[in-house]
């Protein structure tokens, strides 16, 4: 819990390790009132670091049972605990460290370190977790081999699993038995593993490019071993992509996966043992949808990815949590794109950042991408080092190109095998691969905020030519009040009434090796630049922004009929998508204003108009027509409004949805009858095209109302074989005020109540309906007997779901949802303050909203600051958040 004066760590205060640890031998007695845990650790000197005599420790929880160096006991005043710090005054130059401690896995609610779920031993320990074992230099930058010996019950526990490879398995008597795992390569304390418990196990086999056999294995529960196909297939297409894409071949003899029901995160990439939320592992089309599917996949290539962007290549301080996560992020959403469609991946991951990374950029707890500094590491594993992390290397391959971008992998692997390293490392790799100077572009990792790029055109029809002229520049954040330009790199085309035109840069040589010369990247590096293109003949219209070449908030003066023709005509996925977007906020400003006149809202007939166009083209990708037509979140809304009045802009996107829903019911009937299929699941990209588009068409009909609709919502409830398309008509349903839905969700439980997984999204379906008395439903579900307010996916799927992602409901206005959000923070700061923290984010948002707003959600973060015990998660939140 937190201390009287909470310290805050600085990246500029970052020293090397006094001592390294060549080698770790870690010994585990498993019980059911306590574990025991032995540490042999070979320690030395850092011949890098001088004037340190003593040694420090860290660790946390732990009963100190005894402690010798080179097999002499030290006598108590031989050493002290001081916080979170074992303390030995004086030791050798070179020695061995004996400690045995003891720990209760059982009574470890805050899931970090070793602790049980469901019966079974398992751990996470990144970021800080391992000092809840033992005592131990629990920093990344201090990587050792690991020998761990396991040992346990064997009829309660019979797989003992570890990191590397196992090297003995054998019954020692009286019920027990003992496993011993190697890992040869040198890894930091917090990629380290163990699983103990009753587990079964799908096997299966992968053959590297230079001809190794890898053993497969995912550990799963016994009622689970029908859903763990997809993973395994996710795992050896993630494994051979990596071969062909980055020359990257797996190196030990077994790849482990576990799956977990209690897990704060969704994946952890422990070396060849990774511990999967059982969310992210277990798929079948029965009780997982497509999204579900798609998930599993990516986490499973994610922390496969790791193997070597994060484990052989790791990060020297937790400063450089990107350095693994924001390039193994990037990876991870290329191969999603190779294996699906690349521009519904592009888009998909487009609107995730701008809307919750802009506002967290926007926000209290702004940071960059490589923060200056923190007070409890767990509340950075965000979505700006995640996915605007990304976006940086995203950046990176756009400037260099695909063939530079793998030499500079290449060359960074090659460099630091082995090694923890930083961003600036990474960076220096790809500068030296390809020549190209990246100096002004490193500013992407040190400066916070979302920059706008402000952009006009003119065009000279005398002169055939159309000017550009761009303005960066970057609001201010938290401890960082003025930025400087960064360099942006400005994906664009130019589109005339037949399509892409030709670009001629005055000033700049055609690239003769660009099969394509319809679409340019510029360098923007100035606070202001013109580019003039040539040799034209009508007046385009400019595609900016082209697969969101940056992570930056573009301000362009477009027409209606401009919008219109991108929308229709853009050879670029994404800046026909964001055209749709652009209409749709026109429209719903529009009924925005038509409610506070007390008008009646209409669509404008050219913006209904191009959507019925997209429903028509059967030649389209059904996804992208889904995306389309999907009007912008209220999430998106928010970002777009100072002060933000939630419920009018809720008013004002449904008239808009309901207006839609009627003048375009007709076709929406046929797109929905058309996309109708009796084949088998699969989770395919033409199958997902096609359920996308058919459950937006039922949205919208459901909607527009009438018994025709509901008629069709129940019929695809009732009949439907996959988890997809039932979940999609309960969700409808539930939001409307069909009779049936009661009867639906009580059918629907009782069809999977032996599912947590499902009954998750049984909860997760109730806490988001947006209509009246949802909070009272959710409060009254917490009490319901498959709740269980210490399982993480339960407390996300109900609670964080209402407060994060049901924006109507939550600002109550009687501000009902603040203080029940407030209230569940507090009760779980005592048992798992990284799930209180990360609960947080709604009220970290206040200033945002209309005064009145603002006040009652103020008020809630200051009773949670005067609680008297807070954590250190979430007292850096609250306080973040309230500083002026």
């Amino acid at each position: 819990m937190r201390d009287a004066q909470p310290r805050t760590i600085y990246l500029k205060d970052y020293q090397p390790p006094a001592f390294l640890i060549d080698e770790t031998e870690l010994s585990f007695a498993l019980g059911e009132q306590h574990t025991q845990v032995r540490s042999r650790l070979r320690l030395r000197r850092n011949p890098a670091v001088a004037g340190v005599q003593g040694l420090e420790l860290h660790g946390c929880d732990l009963e100190l049972l005894s402690l010798a160096i080179d097999g002499e006991e030290l006598a108590e005043g031989q050493w002290q605990i001081n916080g979170e710090l074992l303390q030995i005054a004086e030791v050798p130059d070179e020695f061995v460290l004996e400690c045995h401690t003891q720990i209760y896995p059982q009574n470890n609610t805050s899931l970090e370190g070793l602790y049980k779920s469901s019966g079974m031993f398992c751990t996470q320990c990144e970021a800080e977790g391992f000092r809840k074992i033992t005592y131990y230099l629990d920093r990344p930058d201090v990587m050792s081999v690991f020998t761990v010996t396991v040992e346990a019950d064997a009829t309660r526990y019979p797989v003992l699993l570890s990191n590397g490879n196992l090297v003995s398995a054998e019954d020692i008597g009286q019920g027990q038995h003992r496993a011993v795992w190697h890992d040869p390569f040198p890894k930091p304390a917090y990629l380290f593993a163990l699983v103990a418990g009753d587990l079964a196990v799908v096997e299966d086999g992968f053959t590297t490019a230079s001809g190794r056999e890898v053993e497969l294995n995912i550990y799963v529960e016994e009622k689970d071993l029908d859903k763990c196909d997809h993973a395994m297939a996710s795992l050896k297409n993630a494994m051979r992509w990596d071969e062909e894409v980055y020359g990257r071949e797996y190196d030990l003899d077994i790849f482990n996966i576990v799956a977990v029901d209690d897990f704060n995160m969704g994946a952890m990439e422990n070396k060849s043992l990774n511990i999967f939320n059982t969310s992210c592992v277990l798929a079948k089309p029965e009780t997982t949808t497509d999204m579900g599917f798609q998930r599993v996949e990516g986490v499973v290539a994610h922390e496969y990815f790791h193997n070597w962007s994060g484990n052989r290549v790791t990060c020297r301080d937790w400063f450089q949590l990107s350095l693994k996560e924001g390039f193994t992020v990037f990876r991870d959403a290329e191969f999603s794109a190779d294996m699906g469609s690349p521009t519904v991946k592009r888009v998909e991951d487009v609107t995730l950042l701008r809307t919750a990374q802009f506002a967290e950029d926007a926000g209290p707890m702004a940071h960059p991408v490589r923060p200056d500094s923190f007070i409890e590491i767990s509340n950075f594993y965000t979505v700006t080092v995640y996915e605007k992390g990304a976006e940086v290397v995203r950046m990176i391959h756009t400037l260099l190109g695909a063939e530079n971008f793998r030499k500079g992998s290449d060359l960074y692997f090659e460099r630091h095998d082995g090694q923890a390293v930083t961003c600036e490392d990474f960076v220096a790799a790809m500068e030296a691969a390809s020549g190209i100077d990246l100096g002004q572009f490193r500013r992407w990792y040190s400066q916070a905020g979302t920059p706008i790029v402000e952009v006009s055109g003119t065009f000279d029809a005398d002169r055939g030519s159309y000017a550009l002229t761009v303005k960066q520049s970057c609001p201010p954040t938290p401890g960082q009040p003025t930025k400087e330009a960064f360099h942006i790199p400005l994906a664009m085309g130019l589109i005339g009434e037949a399509g892409a035109l030709p670009l001629s840069l005055e000033g700049v040589p055609a690239d003769p090796d660009t099969a394509d010369n319809t679409q340019r990247v510029l360098n923007i590096t100035q606070p202001e630049e013109t580019f003039v293109f040539t040799g034209l003949a009508e007046e385009p219209v400019p595609s900016l922004l082209r697969g969101f070449s940056a992570p930056v908030k573009l301000r362009f003066g477009y027409s209606r009929a401009q919008l219109l023709r991108l929308m229709r005509s853009d050879t670029d996925g994404f800046c026909r998508w964001d055209a749709a977007q652009q209409l749709a906020v026109m429209e719903i400003e529009a009924a925005v204003a038509a409610l506070q006149a007390d008008q009646p809202v209409n669509v404008a007939d050219d913006f209904v108009g191009a959507c019925r166009a997209l429903l028509a083209d059967d030649a389209l990708d059904p996804a992208m027509v889904a995306l389309m037509l999907q009007l912008p979140s209220e999430a998106y809304l928010a970002e777009l409004y100072h002060p933000v009045d939630v419920h009018a802009l809720h008013q004002a996107r449904d008239e808009v949805r309901l207006a839609l829903g009627k003048q375009l019911s007709e076709i929406l009937w046929q797109v929905y009858q058309r996309c109708q299929s009796d084949e088998p699941y699969a989770p395919s990209a033409e199958q997902i095209a096609r359920r996308s588009l058919k459950n937006c068409a039922l949205s919208y009909l459901m909607r527009a109302g009438g018994e025709q609709a509901v008629a069709a919502a129940v019929a695809q409830f009732e009949n439907s074989k996959n988890m997809t398309d039932r979940l999609a008509a309960l969700t409808q349903l539930v939001n409307s005020p069909a009779e049936y839905k009661a009867q639906a969700l009580q059918r629907f439980y009782q069809d999977w109540q032996h599912e947590p997984l499902v009954i998750n999204q049984w909860f997760q379906v109730q806490a988001m309906c947006q209509l009246p008395g949802t909070l009272e439903k959710v409060r009254s579900l917490m009490g319901h007997p498959a709740f269980d307010i210490r399982n993480p996916n339960k407390v996300r799927a109900l609670i964080g779901a209402f407060c994060g992602q049901n924006t109507v409901n939550f600002h109550r206005e009687d501000g009902a949802g603040y203080a029940f959000l407030a209230d569940q923070v507090i009760d779980l700061n005592r048992s798992n303050p990284q799930i209180a923290s990360r609960l947080l984010v709604p009220l970290t948002k206040w200033r945002k909203y209309l005064p009145a707003v603002q006040g009652r959600m103020r008020a809630e973060l200051e009773r949670i600051m005067a609680e008297p015990a807070l954590s250190n998660d979430v007292y850096e939140v609250v306080s973040k958040s309230l500083a002026e």
